[in-house]
């Protein structure tokens, strides 16, 4: 058995700190304690991990789900994402979380739907968001989406509370997602609306810059390789649905991700270069003004998505954030020795969930 150090790197004696968003912390990292990550004794390298929790013969791969509403949302005039809704009866009068993917995701990756199924047995609405494009969606937008559109999920949101009346939301992000909740929260700042209780993310991409640069590392081919081609294939479909706005030729010099954000993801979204959206896209420049409790889940070992910037001030001494690290765990995976009394093995989603629940407990 492999015993896994969980080590919470925050600050809890800041005066700044609001004493109810204190003491939910305080309880967050106590009861997450009670629950170490034990890596699995067989998947417990980063790599290993991280390809398991795709091919994991999961139950929610087995069974559609009947209960999913699928939801436009408008985000500019003429744009549109789509969206998996699953609604408690009275939806109103229950929280919400709101879910978004990572690179190359969708809302029915398995980590989605599992972590939909987990929240609405726990009593929650579950949205679960599609960037730009993904889902099948390449016609709703003549852009392809990049990692910090952070005004679509404002636009959702905005809709979530005026629609529908929703009263206690949670923001879920997984990798590139959870770089997009971190820069809306730092975006928001002091006026974060009321409705939009707390946030927890895992794997964030904060640097977008150091995580393209990791991902095309040697060591990480096989992941790069996957990315590069997926890439591609929905520069192609967006080909046929403008023509006019994507160049094939372009895509002969692609052969890593960086060329792909230099020479598509910066031009079709309004940036100078690569340098440039990665840049303004990184949630790090923004989180030291987060202002609501949030919960990052990060493994030290995580392949492809640096940690480090974990360690920077502006994640350690904002009072607001608890950063939950875990030795082992790959790239939103966290596959433990066993469930340990909770749902299944997959230990990241349900204390995504226990963060939730006890968000309901405690904050006013």
């Amino acid at each position: 058995m492999i015993n896994e150090k969980v080590q919470s790197i925050h600050n809890l004696s800041n005066d700044r700190m609001d004493t109810g968003d204190l003491n939910f912390l305080k309880q967050v990292s106590a009861r997450i304690a009670e629950k170490p990550f034990k890596a699995h004794p067989i998947f417990s390298g980063a790599h290993a991990q991280t390809l398991a929790a795709y091919a994991w013969p999961r139950a929610y791969r087995l069974f559609s789900q009947p209960k999913d509403e699928e939801r436009l949302f408008e985000v500019e005039p003429g744009v549109k994402v789509l969206a998996h809704c699953r609604w408690q009866s009275q939806r109103p009068d229950h929280p919400t979380v709101v879910v978004w993917h990572g690179m190359e995701g969708s809302s029915k990756s398995v980590y989605m739907i599992a972590m939909a199924d987990k929240a609405f047995r726990g009593g929650f609405n579950v949205v679960r968001v599609n960037y730009r494009n993904c889902g099948g969606t390449e016609h709703l937008t003549p852009t392809l989406y990049h990692g910090g559109m952070s005004s679509d999920l404002r636009s959702v949101l905005n809709e979530l509370i005026t629609l529908d009346q929703l009263k206690r939301i949670y923001l879920i992000g997984f990798s590139l997602g959870g770089n997009l909740v971190l820069k809306l929260l730092g975006e928001y700042a002091e006026n974060v609306p009321a409705e939009v209780r707390a946030a927890c993310v895992v794997s964030p991409s904060v640097n977008l810059r150091d995580s393209s640069d990791l991902i095309m590392a040697k060591r990480n081919w096989l992941y790069h390789k996957n990315f590069v081609r997926s890439m591609k294939a929905r520069v192609r479909a967006k080909h046929k649905l403008f023509p006019d706005l994507y160049d094939l030729k372009r895509l002969e010099q692609i052969e890593t991700i960086r060329d792909f954000d230099e020479n598509f993801t910066s031009l079709s979204n309004g940036f100078q270069n690569a340098d440039d959206y990665y840049s303004q896209s990184s949630s790090i420049r923004l989180v030291d003004k987060v202002r609501i409790p949030t919960m990052i889940i990060h493994s030290i070992d995580d392949p492809f998505i640096p940690f480090a910037p974990m360690r920077e001030p502006v994640f350690v001494e904002n009072p607001h954030l608890l950063v939950i690290a875990t030795d082992r765990g790959g790239h939103v995976a966290f596959i433990a020795a066993d469930a340990n009394g909770d749902v299944d093995r997959f230990w990241a989603e349900n204390r995504v969930v226990e963060f939730c629940e006890i968000a309901e407990e405690l904050l006013p």
